[in-house]
């Protein structure tokens, strides 16, 4: 069984490249030259993996991409590749299961690409067979729930989360000023 990829990136050279490079090394490939383009091919296909840039026709494509890998039935392992890095609390709040930095070895690329789906396949059973599948995310959610402020957090940067929480520490004082006043 060949493993399928998605390579979704608005960079023709790079996704050529790219597409080369991992059918040479034995695995299917499907690309997307746009995240519009990238999360129609993940509603009509299965993916082992969706590899996406973050930055195309607009700034938030490749979270789209990534949320719409994170809600797909086979539930892919998700790559994101950039050349501009994000903090690590920041890809990973977005759903990714790793940051790939361009331009990059295609050694080490290959490297990675396999200790990936090498350590997401071993917690997912194979996308191929519908009766092993996993439960579908939005199940697993809903007896995992956290409150709406703990899942707004995790998604802010962390300057954001510090500026809220002394926002919050802020009126908490003030309002144990208030209640002292009034005793």
């Amino acid at each position: 069984m060949k493993r399928r990829i998605l390579l979704v990136d608005d960079e023709v050279a790079i996704l050529l490249t790219l597409k080369a490079v991992l059918e040479i090394n034995g695995f299917d490939v499907d690309t997307a030259a746009s995240g519009r383009e990238g999360k129609a091919k993940l509603r009509a296909n299965e993916y082992h993996m969706v590899i996406t840039d973050m930055r195309m026709e607009s700034s938030n494509a490749g979270a789209e991409v990534i949320a719409a890998a994170r809600s797909a039935s086979c539930h892919p392992a998700i790559a994101l590749l950039t050349a501009f890095p994000l903090a690590d609390e920041d890809w990973q709040a977005l759903g990714a299961d790793k940051m790939l930095v361009k331009p990059m070895h295609t050694r080490v690329l290959l490297q990675q690409i396999e200790k990936l789906l090498d350590s997401h396949m071993a917690k997912l059973r194979p996308c191929d067979d519908p009766a092993s599948r996993p439960a579908p995310r939005s199940a697993i959610k809903a007896n995992t729930a956290k409150s709406p402020a703990k899942k707004t957090a995790k998604r802010m940067p962390a300057a954001k989360r510090i500026a809220a929480k002394r926002t919050r520490s802020k009126k908490a004082a003030e309002a144990s000023k208030r209640t002292a006043k009034k005793a």
